[in-house]
Order: C-alpha cells, then structure tokens, then sequence
C-alpha cells in the first residue's frame, strides 16, 4: 500500500503538518509532484500530491476555493504548501475550501524542500514495489511446488489461498478439472451463462457482488480449457502476475507428452505394487515426486470387474490426475482388479469420481493407514470390496456381519438365506423389522405401519412356517444372516435366462 497523507504527515525529519481535511487524510499517494499554475488538473493523472509555494492559489477565498476544487475534481490526494516563500501561513479560504471538498492540506515548514517530500513519497512507493515482487515470486515458488506435489489441483488450491478467492479450471470440452474456494457454484454458474462457446479470449466479468476474470489454458494447441478466478475485488497487478503463472504451469501440465505420460504411468504401477507387497526400498524422491510423502495417511482402493484393464486405467488416470496424488496399478494375481492408492483426505471422492464413469465398478476403500502398511489397506480394501457387492463400500462402515458376509459366493449366500424360503416377502419384511427392534412388537409394528395385534400374527405365522423358536438368541442371529445374506443375493446380477429350447 503506498504512503497515505496521513502516514507522511508522521515522517520524522520533514516537519509537515495536516491543517485541514483530515476526514480523506488516509488517502494514498500515488505521486508527489510540484506545480505552480493557477490550473494545475491538466497535468494531473488523480492521486498527486500536488506542492505549490502558493504564487497562484489566488489572492481572495473565492479563488482560493475555486483552486482547492479544481483540484479535488482532478482526484488529487493532497494539497502540500510551503510556508517559507510566498507565504507565511496558510490563507484561512485555502483551510475551508480543503475541509469542504474533502481534500487534505499539509502544511510544509521553510525547512523542508519539496524535494525532501518527493523523495519521501518515491521511496514508499519503491518499497511497495519491492514487496509485490517479493510476493510474486514467492506466490510463483509456492505454485511451482503445488504442481510437483498436487498437479493441477494443487496449483488450483494454492491460486485459491494466495488471492483468497474461488479459482475453477474448465478443459476444453468444459468439463470441471479442478476448483477450489468456497464460491465454485457461483463461478460455474457465472461462467455458463456469460461464456459462449465461441468466445476464447480472456476477459473480466463480474456477478451481483463479485468480479471474474477468465484466462485461456493454451500451449502447443490454441485452446486446452479455461482458469477462471472469482473474487471480492479487481485483481491487482502482482495478483494478475500469477494467475498468469497459474495458466503457464497447468497449460504445461495439459501439454505432457504422450510418452512421458506412458513413462510416468509405469513407474507409478511399479511403486504400486511395491507398496502394496510390503517393499520399503521405495526412494523417498519418488514418492514425492507423485506426491507422497513416506509418513503420510492414505487410504486403499481396490476396484473389482472394471472391464478391460487399459482402458480403464486410461479413464481413472485422466479422472484421478485432474483430482491430486495418486498411485495406480492392476493386480496381475486375479486380472480384473484395479489397486489405488490416494492421500486420506481424498479417500471419500473415489466413489463419486467412479460415478462418472460409463460403467461404475464395485468396489471397496480402506480405512486411513500409513504409507508403508498399505499392504494392510489392501486386505481392508478387498474385504469391504466383497461386502460392498454391486456397490461401492467403506471399510470404516462395515460391521461383523458384513465382513463375515463379504467374499461369499452366490452358492454360499444361498445356504445362509435358505430359511427365508419358506415365508413371502411381506413376511420376510415382517421377521426383518421384529429383529431389527431386538423382538418388541410395538417398535416393529411402527415400523411396518400395521396395529401390533396384525404383527403378532405374522410373528405365529413366521414361528409356523420356520418351526423355529424366535425368542431364541440363537435363532434370531441365524434369521438375521438369512436377512443380510439375501439382500446381498439381490444386489448381485443374475444370468439373462436361456433362450434355448431343452436340451435333446
């Protein structure tokens, strides 16, 4: 922030003293310059401090007044006068004219040059400059190290917290590669009504009370996407410098060579499966370099029947790269299972990511473990892969049933859920909700929406057709595996039944 008339009112050494206006004396100075025309607003850009030894102020207090207002118009940040030449004091017109229009007057003793001033206001705003520099290269640091460490989204949150504002990065097709801050609807709302798909330049827009600048991402193709920012005020000139820098380094990212990509992908499979067999012989330099580091919490996927392998990891690469670190490799035991290891905070997007894919695959997640046990994340992983069915499951919300459930076969789920057999679906309802509510009647009759008395009922007809004694501990656990086990069969797919005749 430059030098504001107050703040040079305060300098030690130059004596100056604030006469009138003090209400706008917090105005910043953008220049110091001295000028001893009658009319010195043509020579004025707005933010001066205009320095006059007072010649051609006028000699009554109606020009007095007319030559503080001219230069009020003008946006002058101050009016200066030195009491040492023509004058002795300041005119009582130039006084009220200043405290009138809201312009500071400083009163400069014969002690003190202009030049003294001058210089005073010049090397405030050399230090201003000097600390946006230092900020910009320091932002530029920042995000360069993002990038190593987080990709495109790490470059994004990092834009986010240095210009304390919302940042979105659009591919070419508009599709959402990353974002970050907390106004992301806002800004995508912004940019789907106010960009049409022709417009490619960058431009500054705006909503109700925020404004929006919008750059290209481009490279060795004309157009890769867009980087949008949205924040409270104008960016100034060091904010500009980065977003500038943000687009360098994600238009660079988006250009990667096909065989670097290639490259870069095998050896992430190979760090993979080294982890996940227990191998500590991983360099801590390549961790990082896929932005990791050796202590951190992750958490262990592991995707089951994601149809052919390499398309597959070609559709989670692009997904998970456009999402921060990751870690990727198909598991050569079983050929059909995909093994992915992402930083804890991270863990809860791998089933909203999947859910864009064409075909969603069933799949599990871990519960947080450290890097060097993710071989232990992985069994995690498979168990709750296996309880999850058709669905995609958390180990941290599994329970004891689900896990001694999970891996089963269809045969096998079939035994467990072969006493069910006997009752129809209202019933099995019915058994569910009386063993839902531990055996009282009135909760599961609430909840089946029927009068306890028709419950009891059920519950003899249910006793009938099992020949079993449902007060039994026992006997209830069994009923519930027989529950549990038959939700999981109608989660599986069956086979599309035979179109052939019988066999002959």
């Amino acid at each position: 922030m430059a030098i504001t008339v107050r703040e040079l009112a305060r300098v030690d050494g130059l004596g100056l003293r604030l006469v009138a206006g003090e209400s706008a004396a917090d105005r910043p100075i953008a220049w110091a310059h001295a000028i001893e025309l009658a009319d010195p607003t043509p020579y004025l850009a707005g933010g001066e401090l205009v320095m006059t030894t007072g010649i051609n102020i006028g000699a009554d207090a109606v020009a007095q007044s007319a030559y503080v207002a001219r230069l009020a118009a003008a946006g002058s940040a101050a009016l200066a006068v030195d009491t040492g030449t023509t004058l002795t004091e300041i005119p009582a017109g130039v006084l009220a004219a200043g405290s009138s229009a809201g312009l500071p007057v400083l009163e400069v003793p014969p002690s003190t040059p202009f030049i003294a001033i001058t210089k005073t206001v010049i090397d405030a705003l050399a230090d201003d400059e000097l600390r946006a520099v230092q900020q910009v290269v320091e932002g530029q640091e920042v995000l360069a190290r993002a990038t190593v460490t987080g990709g495109i989204p790490g470059v994004v949150d990092a834009l986010a917290d240095r210009l304390a504002a919302t940042v979105v990065v659009l591919d070419a097709h508009r599709s959402v590669l990353a974002a970050a801050g907390p106004q992301r609807t806002r800004l995508l709302a912004a940019l789907t009504d106010n960009t049409p798909a022709a417009r490619r330049g960058a431009y500054v827009t705006g909503d109700a009370d925020a404004y929006v600048t919008v750059q290209n991402l481009s490279a060795a193709q004309p157009h890769r996407g867009r980087l949008a920012v949205r924040s409270t005020a104008p960016l100034s000139n060091p904010d500009r410098l980065l977003v500038g820098h943000a687009v360098s380094l994600i238009s660079i990212a988006l250009e990667k060579p096909a065989g670097v990509v290639e490259a870069e992908q095998r050896l992430r499979s190979a760090v993979t499966r080294q982890l996940l067999q227990g191998s500590g012989l991983i360099d801590d330099g390549v961790l990082r370099y896929f932005g990791f580091a050796p202590h951190d919490e992750v958490v262990v996927v592991l995707l089951n029947d994601v149809g052919p392998m390499l398309a597959a990891q070609q559709d989670w690469a692009r997904r998970l790269g456009a999402a921060g670190p990751y870690l990727m490799a198909h598991l050569t035991t079983t050929g059909s299972e995909l093994a992915i290891v992402v930083p804890r905070a991270a863990g809860a997007r791998i089933a909203e990511i999947g859910a864009d894919l064409v075909r969603a695959p069933a799949g599990g997640a871990s519960g947080p473990v450290p890097l060097g046990d993710i071989a232990v994340g992985l069994e995690q992983a498979r168990i709750a892969c296996h309880a999850g069915g058709v669905r995609f499951a958390d180990f941290a919300e599994l329970g004891p049933l689900d896990v001694l459930l999970a891996g089963r076969t269809t045969a096998e789920l079939a035994v467990f859920a072969a006493p069910l057999a006997a009752l129809n679906a209202e019933l099995v309802a019915t058994l569910e909700a009386f063993l839902r509510h531990n055996g009282h009647l009135e909760g599961a009759a609430a909840a089946t929406g029927v009068h306890r008395h028709t419950l009891r009922h059920r519950m003899r007809r249910i006793g009938d057709a099992l020949d079993d004694d449902l007060d039994d501990a026992d006997t209830r656990t069994r009923l519930w595996l027989s529950i549990r086990a038959r939700q999981l069969l109608s989660d599986r797919p069956h086979p599309p039944p035979s179109r052939g005749g019988p066999d002959r």
